[in-house]
């Protein structure tokens, strides 16, 4: 990584969020096809609440192409952008898209989650964030019901007599 992208990292990192967009914006005019700058732009805008303005540096940084342990990261940066700007249709398909792309990669799944409650898919949303459960907790109680919670997770709706 460069020193100028790791300033604007610390800059970041340290609370000082416009003077590190400021500089990350110039950096993006510089170098416009670089999808890592494009990633870190956008990560910047959503830093200090501008979402409208993430959303292009997202999207062209995952259309430029990232590594893998960013690319997962772009995809949660605009599905969950999307997400907050009530474009719930455009949160689910960029989340189907990361989940097909990284299965293992379960945090993406709890925002999947967020995005089907708002599209009022409560039992997928359900389904969804039970599963995510049992796949990645270590709790003995929950690994205990697991078999339970899983046969339970798709049938919230349905009573016994």
């Amino acid at each position: 990584m460069d020193k100028r992208l790791q300033h604007i990292i610390a800059l970041r990192e340290n609370g000082q969020l416009e003077e590190a967009n400021q500089l990350m914006v110039a950096l993006v005019q510089e170098e416009p096809e670089n999808g890592y700058y494009q990633f870190q732009c956008a990560w910047s805008f959503d830093s200090l609440e501008k979402e409208n303005e993430a959303v292009p540096h997202y999207e062209k940084a995952i259309q430029l192409g990232l590594k893998p342990e960013f690319l997962v990261d772009a995809y949660v940066g605009l599905g969950s952008t999307y997400r907050t700007l009530g474009q719930y249709e455009q949160s689910k398909r960029i989340f189907e898209q990361a989940i097909s792309e990284f299965p293992e990669a379960e945090h993406v799944k709890v925002f999947y989650a967020m995005t089907l409650y708002n599209l009022s898919e409560h039992s997928k949303a359900m389904e969804t964030l039970l599963h995510t459960v049992i796949h990645t907790t270590n709790h003995e109680g929950i690994k205990d019901y697991r078999k339970a919670i899983t046969f339970y997770s798709d049938k919230l709706d349905q009573t016994w007599e």
